[in-house]
């Protein structure tokens, strides 16, 4: 680490609330983006087929350019790449809705996953620094607050679809007001740099040995989230015969217990630790996918959905910090994580709906079940490297006029 600045506690404060302000920017172009997806579908002249294989492209992106994320953030300085990166994310949000034809979308959305990605794995290194130095959990609240900035972000695509808006006009203005203030937000955070003998991080490397481990964990938990946000309508509609209506209420409470248990967890982390923790999280998300599995009722399967959420609230969070400290280099070990995630998350729903053509989607979330059990069993490995305070100040060094 560089000389420079001691970093005291008021400075680390204001570093957390400028990174989670990060996430909530980064969270909000997501939601912009997914309340346009209809109009963009419109507009790019794409079949329901189509726009399914479209909507890869962005994992794809995301796991080829998301090990990028250490070397630039090695070579620019922490600060300074993430306020590209996230430039570089919020723009990209102007790219699908210009896209004429199925293969001016594709390579959209593989630059928007690209970017959303690389700007990922920068906000998360950066989070674990500061909960290391604060010797506190924090990232299960980061986590929420991105969760804040996609209800946000959602919320105003709502309106603008609802007054018939040109979704290339709104993600233009949308965009504009996201890159400004990522900008601002990024002057607050820390400004790490690599000492001048550090060797850089490859370019592009495997994920090591400890973040397959941990991936793993998080392969679980996103898998049911994906297939509870994407098929819990469904599953009401087709297996319990509810109106439309009701079946949209599973997706809101599965969304709804995970932006809250996400938000309050990190008071649980501190108290019963990462482990426990999680342990804790898969038997309440194995209890809701059981329920959903043998619910005669829609209330006992919304209740399923939202233990569902409830469980699986923390792993991702906690999986990112665990996987901050379990080597040297905190940027090659989240990216290896992160991709695993955003795998985990491409197939999860064409992997419900294979499964359910076959048999149904009762069979389907049984499998589910079975990988939030799994959350129970794999808990262990999120026990990693303490926090420990450091026995000489932390230091970073600051950019000109950064100083409060």
């Amino acid at each position: 680490m560089a000389s420079g600045v001691v970093f005291g506690g008021e400075r680390l404060r204001r570093a957390r609330y400028a990174v989670a302000a990060v996430f909530c920017v980064h969270g909000a172009v997501t939601g912009s983006f997914a309340t346009r997806v209809p109009w963009i579908q419109d507009h790019a002249g794409v079949s329901a087929g189509q726009l399914g294989l479209a909507l890869a492209f962005p994992a794809l992106g995301a796991s080829v350019a998301m090990p990028l994320a250490g070397a630039i953030s090695h070579r620019f300085g922490a600060r300074t790449a993430l306020r590209g990166l996230l430039a570089l994310w919020t723009m990209s949000l102007t790219l699908p809705s210009l896209a004429p034809n199925i293969y001016g979308l594709c390579g959209a959305l593989f630059v928007y996953g690209a970017t959303a990605g690389m700007s990922d794995v920068a906000m998360n290194a950066l989070g674990v620094e500061v909960e290391n130095r604060l010797d506190k959990s924090i990232m299960s609240g980061l986590h929420g607050m991105w969760s804040v900035g996609a209800l946000l972000g959602s919320a105003a695509g709502t309106v603008a679809a609802h007054l018939g808006g040109d979704a290339r006009l709104h993600h233009l203005v949308a965009a504009l007001v996201l890159t400004a203030l990522g900008a601002l937000f990024c002057q607050g955070v820390l400004d790490l740099r690599s000492t001048p003998d550090e060797e850089p991080p490859p370019r592009f490397a495997l994920p090591p040995k400890s973040a397959l481990v941990i991936g793993a964990i998080g392969f679980c938990g996103v898998f049911a989230e994906g297939a509870s946000l994407d098929w819990s309508a469904v599953y009401l509609r087709d297996e319990l015969g509810t109106s439309a209506g009701l079946a949209a209420a599973s997706t809101t409470a599965f969304a709804l217990t995970m932006a809250v248990a996400r938000l309050v967890g990190d008071r649980i982390v501190d108290r019963f630790g990462a482990v426990r923790t999680v342990r804790v999280g898969g038997v309440a998300a194995t209890a809701g996918g059981l329920l959903v599995v043998v619910a005669p009722h829609p209330a006992a399967a919304l209740a399923g959905f939202g233990l569902l959420g409830l469980g699986v609230a923390v792993v991702v969070p906690l999986a990112f910090a665990a996987a901050g400290r379990s080597g040297p280099n905190p940027s090659q070990a989240i990216a290896g994580v992160a991709t695993i995630t955003y795998t985990s998350g491409l197939i999860a729903p064409s992997a419900i709906g294979g499964i359910a053509d076959a048999t149904s989607l009762t069979v389907s979330f049984g499998l589910v079940t079975l990988l939030a059990f799994g959350l129970v069993l794999g808990a262990g490995v999120l026990r990693g490297k303490s926090r420990e305070r450091a026995e000489t100040p932390a230091v970073d060094t600051a950019a000109p006029g950064a100083r409060n």
